[in-house]
């Protein structure tokens, strides 16, 4: 079904250039105030560290390439994209993906620490052995040593007689163990088990005032354990901490430079993904509380920046495709072939040629960023002179529901729009083609993509002049499922595949990112 837009969206600003940032979220409220959470996008299982007066983030990308994602921030609440640790995912086939792919695996839970000069980075690929990363500096470059185990969800901690750790504990079981590591951090020389916390994974380690804090997720309870001890090797007390429904259930906590605390921890949010929370801390009875005294174990909504004076901030997002180089926010859904995308071919572009596949959850070189919550629409300018044969080149949501809008040619040379849904299912993708094709004709031709993560529901639509809109469609669904999905919440994706080994290209012009509001017309 073809309609004018009803959709009821509408931009909440005019449209912005498309190389300027788009604030579809704002944590920081302009007032020394703050709401969480701090990105409303999914940046999960994250491990958070300060370095003098600066902040650094690591969270989970699973089989996006590039990989490893470190945001900075000077305050806890603005962040941006400082560097990806990973430029290629290697060691593992799949990462092409070839043989279906490694979707829902990956690289999980990336740990960081700063010691003698050098940043430490554990992260250990799904089935593979734990990689230890290191770098001068934030942004790189990074090497990393493999260790002789995998260590999932691994918990990097420096005591103060500069020996480095590993904690890793997986929920099925629970068994904490900590792996002792040599003293340039490339081998493990002992593993000992220190605790068993039924349920326990994503540990954090830290220390203070003479205690070992020992941050435990149970995710079956979607909470959050504390524990403490005299000794690395126990015994250890435990007290139940937040959950969901208080704030999160994976986390630990922050000294800032004038010795008060902060708590980071990860919520599950649906569609969104997982998100993480900022929260302040207060010591009670030898004890780290979530919140306030007079709230406590609560993460609030909103609260005093944890340091003023800092301007807004934001991971970029929109992107007129002028660098030589792509933005940090984009990745690939798995390693790219670097010989079917280019940013110099038609410099101001984004050309991506048709790659051989069946479908999107099996085409490479597609590119992906997060999608923003808690409404955002996404508007791509598109050149189809490149469009050939069997192409099938658009935009749209991309996780467990993926609903492509695409350009698809033909053989005598006219091209048509396609809406068509696909669930990733237990017995693979399930593809559902929505309405028949529409013709369009010219080679200028915009697309958008509207996500509204209050109602779980999206739509796509068209135009011919990015001033006279079409839906095309109906409402999709929007989920989170870490069963049959991509294990993040839903992203933006430009695709462009052809079931063919032949056919043409895409060249993109702009994208646009920016929020939406209910009960405006476009």
């Amino acid at each position: 079904m073809i309609r004018p837009a009803t959709l009821g969206f509408a931009l909440a600003t005019g449209l912005i250039a498309a190389a300027l940032p788009a604030q579809v979220w704002r944590s920081d409220q302009g007032d020394g105030t703050y709401r969480n959470p701090v990105l409303f996008a999914d940046y999960p299982d994250p491990d958070i560290i300060r370095v003098g007066e600066d902040f650094y983030f690591v969270s989970t990308i699973f089989a996006n390439a590039p990989g490893v994602t470190i945001l900075h921030s000077k305050d806890l609440v603005n962040w941006r994209i400082a560097t990806h640790v990973v430029d290629w995912l290697d060691g593992d086939p799949r990462y092409d993906l070839k043989d279906g792919g490694d979707y829902r695996r990956g690289f999980y839970a990336a740990s960081l620490r700063r010691h003698k000069g050098l940043f430490y980075l554990a992260v250990t690929p799904v089935g593979h052995k734990t990689r230890i990363y290191r770098s001068a500096r934030i942004d790189g470059p990074w090497t990393y040593k493999e260790l002789g185990r995998e260590a999932f969800d691994p918990a990097l901690f420096i005591d103060a007689d500069g020996t480095a750790y590993l904690g890793t504990s997986i929920g099925m079981d629970g068994t904490v163990t900590l792996l002792t590591l040599n003293e340039d951090l490339s081998a493990v020389t002992a593993a000992k088990v220190t605790y068993y916390n039924k349920g326990a994974e994503g540990s954090k380690i830290i220390r203070h005032n003479g205690f070992y804090y020992l941050f435990n997720a149970i995710p079956g309870k979607l909470a959050m354990t504390i524990s403490r001890s005299r000794s690395l090797w126990g015994p250890w007390e435990t007290k139940p901490s937040i959950d969901d429904k208080t704030g999160g259930h994976q986390g630990a906590i922050v000294d800032m430079p004038d010795g008060s605390w902060y708590g980071f921890v990860m919520v599950d949010a649906g569609a969104i993904g997982r998100m993480t929370n900022i929260s302040p801390i207060f010591w009670k009875d030898g004890w780290p509380w979530w919140g306030t005294p007079d709230k406590p174990d609560f993460v609030p909504d909103r609260s005093p920046k944890p340091i003023a004076g800092h301007a807004f901030a934001e991971p970029p997002s929109s992107d007129d495709f002028s660098a030589p180089t792509l933005g940090l926010q984009w990745q690939w859904n798995h390693n790219p072939d670097d010989s079917k995308w280019s940013l110099t071919q038609r410099p101001g572009f984004l050309r991506l040629h048709a790659t051989q596949a069946d479908g999107i959850w099996t085409a490479r070189n597609t590119l992906t960023q997060k999608a923003q919550g808690p409404m955002m629409r996404a508007i791509v300018k598109l050149d189809m002179a490149g469009i050939e044969a069997g192409d099938v080149c658009g935009l749209g949501s991309f996780g467990k529901y993926n609903a492509q809008l695409s350009v698809v040619g033909s053989v005598k040379g006219a091209r048509s729009l396609r809406m068509q849904l696909t669930e990733s299912t237990q017995n693979g993708p399930r593809t559902d083609i929505r309405v028949p094709a529409i013709p369009v004709t010219g080679r200028t031709l915009w697309l958008r993509a509207d996500m509204d993560f209050q109602t779980q529901q999206g739509r796509v639509g068209y135009s011919l002049d990015n001033r006279t809109w079409q839906d095309v469609g109906d409402a999709f669904p929007l989920a989170f499922d870490w069963r049959t999905g991509t294990f993040q919440g839903q992203q933006i994706a430009i695709s462009c595949y052809n079931p063919a080994p032949t056919g043409g290209y895409l060249d993109v012009d702009n994208f646009t990112l920016a929020p939406l509001s209910v009960g405006v017309q476009p």
